[in-house]
């Protein structure tokens, strides 16, 4: 300022007389070519420690509209908040805790005790239920030989219960799996682990798990000739007191601490994630709503049915942004008697609007 009020002054000293000043002034600086503006950066967004007032509306809105229970929760991985619908409640995971038995293994794996190309026999007798297209692999006395990586992409990317059962004995059952998580602070108020698919899947439906229910349709018709009264009752007691609970929170929490190292080692952790990317279940649930450019590693999981209500239907993963900003996700149905469309929506809308308040 001094330096413009001299240059004002040398201005104005050509048209009147000069003037003696009081005291010297201060020489006029010294004038520079002005530098060139910065090279605009690439936008990067901005962890922030709150969730955006429109996403809370959003998620809580979607939540209560929804004809059925439902919990939903979202957590920035690098800002760490989170924003949820019933984020507390247990829900029945399903085939979403073949993720936690992959950590276990993967657990194992970084302590030394086993090795991804470890060959594992596969037999009649390890045969469970459901979803199992290893099964036809297995034949005659001499079953089916593998390796512990076969068996986790068969689980992880195709849900195969046969592959996630042989991985649990593997690493020593549900306890170790327990321990795991209970080392990584996550209580069984937080996420439940149950004690394999034959039984859990058994109980829900009201039966005593044999062997031989595990050959070809054998459950299916077993399930069939339980009285309606049966079925109802056990299918009440597993949603009110689901052995395989959690909650929508430990969910997104857990995977924000897989995505940032917090779980497994960082080569563990980056196998697992590439695995998960190639997940083929549910492609219209989440996955239909995350935006071209976004990336999504997910495991879904699916229970059973006793119409016209639908039980465990649930997606969980990570969603990341271009920019590289992740958003754990996890959503879990408990229990309704809408379509299935009607649930991809639900699913894609909460993957939309994360994107949509991302960008924003």
């Amino acid at each position: 300022m001094a330096g413009l009020g001299v240059l004002a002054l040398a201005g104005a000293c050509t048209a009147i007389p000069a003037v003696q000043p009081m005291v010297q002034a201060a020489p006029a600086p010294r004038v520079t070519a002005p530098l060139p503006p910065p090279a605009t950066p690439n936008v990067v967004a901005v962890p922030t420690s709150r969730p955006s007032p429109a996403l809370v509306s959003t998620i809580q809105t979607l939540g209560q509209q929804f004809n059925g229970t439902v919990g939903i929760a979202v957590e920035r991985v690098d800002a760490g908040w989170t924003v949820a619908h019933n984020g507390n409640k247990l829900f029945p995971q399903q085939s979403v805790s073949k993720l936690w038995v992959a950590m276990t293994m993967f657990d194992a794996i970084d302590r030394g005790k086993l090795a991804l190309d470890r060959q594992v026999t596969i037999k009649q007798s390890d045969l469970t239920l459901f979803h199992q297209p290893i099964a036809a692999m297995v034949k005659g006395d001499s079953g089916y030989t593998t390796t512990l990586r076969d068996l986790l992409a068969r689980a992880m990317q195709q849900s195969d219960n046969t592959a996630n059962d042989s991985i649990l004995r593997t690493v020593g059952g549900p306890e170790a799996v327990r321990g795991y998580l209970a080392r990584r602070f996550f209580s069984q108020d937080a996420i439940r682990f149950g004690p394999g698919e034959r039984m859990l899947q058994s109980q829900t439906a009201g039966l005593t798990w044999s062997q031989d229910l595990a050959m070809g349709r054998r459950f299916y018709a077993a399930r069939a000739n339980l009285p309606r009264s049966a079925r109802e009752k056990a299918l009440d007691a597993y949603l009110a007191n689901p052995i395989d609970g959690a909650s929508p929170l430990a969910i997104v929490h857990a995977l924000a601490k897989l995505k940032k190292g917090a779980m497994l080692s960082p080569t563990s952790t980056q196998t697992l994630l590439s695995i998960m990317e190639g997940a083929k279940t549910g492609p219209q649930r989440v996955k239909a709503g995350v935006p071209e450019g976004w990336t999504y590693v997910h495991k879904t999981g699916t229970g059973q049915e006793l119409a016209p209500r639908s039980t465990g239907y649930n997606d969980v993963g990570i969603m990341t942004a271009p920019d590289g900003t992740s958003y754990a996700i996890a959503i879990m149905i408990g229990e309704t008697t809408v379509s299935i469309p009607e649930r991809w929506a639900l699913m894609q809308s909460v993957a939309r609007s994360v994107a949509a308040l991302h960008r924003r």
